[in-house]
């Protein structure tokens, strides 16, 4: 009996050992199992599953502990191992694709054309509507120096000096080579001998014009020789399809205008410096060639000549495109004061022609730079400040139209034509203003304004198209009679036909640029308000004609000027209705009156016969100047220079002349209080 349980227990134990147990560990079982089989066997009965499990246990940690590394043996050393590398993963820690690509690779001629179509892009944004000039904040990478050194190239020059009688000599020995030649040979081949020798130095001509054909080696013009065959060359003369395409290329007439400017400013170099009041340059050459350059002032040159106020005329812009046209208007350009925008228009109706506008710069006196020609004859026309390049240009049958200087093309930007409230008649001045605050009280920035004889003063909204609102429509008023029976015949006697007064001239406040004064044939000036367009905040009378033009004192804010039919001129101050000053010299219309940009006491005003400026620090009478027109000629409008001392005037035969007020007294604060002290003591005069 205990034979059997030894040998069952022994059995289990080597079950549970699994593949880890060896004889050695059975037998040590075994034995111990044999001598306490009787005392232990209750208590192995009853806890068999819990011994197995620390019985298993122990020989997995024996054998773990057991393991031993391989032993390496000699015959090991001597046997070939394979190692099989395999590529990893690269990792990228700085990739800077190129910049370039080389023309032989297989995407140049797709960067080609992508190149092509960025500058044809390029091209066509200026003058485009598509596009819109937008400020952006870019990082720009951090720039990195390379250098690179290489060997010293070493340049060396050679030639030799080939004649006709080398080149003769060396047809001769080619020839005494193939065999002998006849003499009637010898005839042709001398003809044959000077057409080839046109036809190769033409030919290098052609290959290579940078080279001289004289730095030919001997030995190589021999060897070509024995080779050449010679024939007739005729040279054709150039097709007419590249001439023309030279002539109409854009670096052509590019170079054309600099050469033509660099011309004119040597021919007008006096009359440049005069109006700029530089000194002139001249002097005659010494022996050696060199010029001796001496400053010149034009105002000294002549010791005898009077120091009485004057005027003298440098030269006139015109050409033949503008003979005949009547200058209407005249602005300059806000950024740009070398650039003068002129329109021409007559103010007959009548006579009705198409207009002209044309800009021209003081580099090119004798040609306009920019023609624009228009439909209807050009009443007004004024340059954007904000946007230099945009012209606003007002017509006599009522539209309005904006063009960009800086595109050659003839055609407007943008036109009224399309606008259904837009101007039924002429159109008597426009004039970009800078708002601070719109109609509406959201709409700031500058704005476009416009004054018509259909009694309208109108805002232009340029978006895709022009748009408009009214501002003020002109009312007709009573004149001011004193009594009330004065008062009720004239209400009899008067019987409007229409309500509005038609619209002549209008100038905004220097200082608000949301008070305006506008004018009007009735020969009233009305003071308005943006803010407000049902009624006049006051109405000025004087004038007994329709009102042509109205001017703000640049110096004096309170001070305005207004020229009208009734041959005079009036001097007015804002808080008072009647005029301070009236200034009648001709019994003339004035068509247009100026303030000085410079002297806070001169103005000029220009009528159909003279040119007057006036100086009412030296006399409220008479005009200090006086300069008559041509014979045969009208003037019509008058411009003052914005940074010397010039004014511009314009004529019916379509030139501008260019003057200079010469021995005018200088300009200073204290000019702006004579001003107001002369209207103040007129004032009194009046009480």
């Amino acid at each position: 009996m205990s034979d059997f349980f030894a040998t069952a227990f022994q059995t289990t134990n080597a079950s549970f050992a699994g593949p880890f147990t060896r004889s050695v560990f059975g037998a040590s079982t075994a034995s111990r199992s044999s001598q306490s089989t009787l005392d232990s066997l209750p208590e192995e009965i009853e806890d068999q599953g819990s011994k197995r499990d620390i019985t298993v246990s122990v020989s997995d940690v024996r054998v773990r502990r057991e393991e031993l590394k391989e032993q390496i043996r000699e015959d090991m050393l001597d046997e070939i191992v394979d190692l099989h590398l395999v590529e990893s993963d690269t990792l990228w820690l700085l990739d800077m694709p190129a910049v370039s690509v080389s023309t032989e690779d297989d995407e140049a001629q797709t960067v080609r054309q992508r190149n092509e179509a960025y500058q044809e892009l390029c091209k066509n944004r200026q003058g485009n509507d598509k596009y819109m000039e937008r400020s952006m904040q870019t990082f720009n990478g951090a720039p990195k120096n390379k250098e690179v050194q290489c060997d010293h190239i070493t340049m060396m020059d050679t030639g030799t000096m080939a004649t006709s009688w080398d080149l003769y000599d060396s047809y001769l020995s080619a020839t005494a080579a193939v065999g002998p030649v006849t003499s009637t040979a010898e005839v042709d081949k001398k003809p044959a001998l000077s057409e080839a020798m046109s036809s190769y130095r033409l030919d290098q001509s052609v290959a290579a014009p940078n080279m001289s054909t004289s730095a030919l080696s001997s030995s190589s013009i021999g060897s070509s020789c024995s080779r050449l065959q010679f024939q007739t060359y005729v040279a054709q003369p150039e097709s007419e399809a590249v001439s023309e395409d030279m002539l109409q290329s854009h670096k052509f007439k590019l170079d054309l205008m600099v050469m033509e400017r660099v011309v004119l400013e040597n021919i007008y170099q006096p009359e440049l410096a005069a109006y700029r009041q530089l000194p002139v340059l001249e002097g005659p050459r010494d022996p050696d060639g060199e010029l001796k350059v001496e400053a010149v002032n034009m105002a000294d040159e002549a010791e005898g000549r009077s120091k009485m106020p004057a005027l003298e005329r440098l030269w006139s812009f015109g050409c033949v495109v503008t003979a005949g046209h009547n200058v209407s208007c005249m602005a300059w350009n806000k950024k740009n004061p070398d650039l003068l925008a002129v329109g021409y228009g007559q103010f007959d109706f009548k006579d009705r022609k198409s207009g002209l506008v044309c800009c021209w710069s003081l580099k090119n006196p004798t040609w306009p730079e920019r023609i624009f020609h228009c439909e209807s004859g050009v009443t007004a026309l004024d340059f954007s400040a904000k946007n230099a390049s945009q012209l606003a240009v007002g017509m006599q049958d009522g539209s309005i139209a904006t063009y960009n200087v800086q595109n050659p093309e003839s055609s407007p930007v943008l036109d009224s034509s399309e606008c259904i409230n837009k101007h039924m008649r002429a159109v008597w001045q426009v004039r970009w203003v800078d708002q601070e605050k719109g109609v509406s009280g959201e709409e700031k920035g500058e704005s476009l304004i416009s004054v018509s004889a259909d009694g309208r003063v109108i805002k232009w909204i340029l978006r895709k198209g022009l748009d408009c609102i009214d501002l003020m429509k002109l009312k007709r008023v009573r004149n001011e009679k004193p009594g009330k029976q004065a008062e009720g015949k004239e209400r009899k006697g008067e019987a409007f036909i229409s309500r509005h007064a038609p619209g002549t001239c209008f100038d905004f406040h220097p200082q608000d640029s949301n008070i305006y004064l506008a004018g009007t044939e009735e020969g009233h000036i009305h003071k308005c308000s943006c803010s407000y367009n049902e009624q006049f905040l006051s109405t000025y009378y004087g004038h007994r004609g329709p009102i042509y033009q109205i001017a703000w004192s640049p110096f004096c804010n309170n001070v305005f000027l207004s020229c009208s039919s009734d041959w005079s001129v009036q001097l007015w101050q804002q808080d008072i209705s009647t005029p301070a000053l009236a200034f009648t010299s001709t019994q003339r219309p004035v068509y247009d009156v100026k303030w000085s940009t410079k002297w806070p006491t001169v103005f000029g005003a220009v009528n159909d016969g003279r040119v007057e400026i006036w100086d009412l620090a030296v006399s409220i009478l008479d005009p200090t100047i006086v300069s008559p027109a041509n014979p045969g000629v009208k003037l019509s409008t008058l411009l003052f220079a914005t940074e010397t001392e010039c004014i511009l005037v314009g004529d019916s035969a379509g030139q501008v002349s260019v003057y200079q007020l010469r021995n005018m007294p200088g300009g200073d604060t204290a000019k702006v209080e004579t001003l107001l002290d002369i209207i103040q003591s007129s004032l009194a005069s009046q009480l």
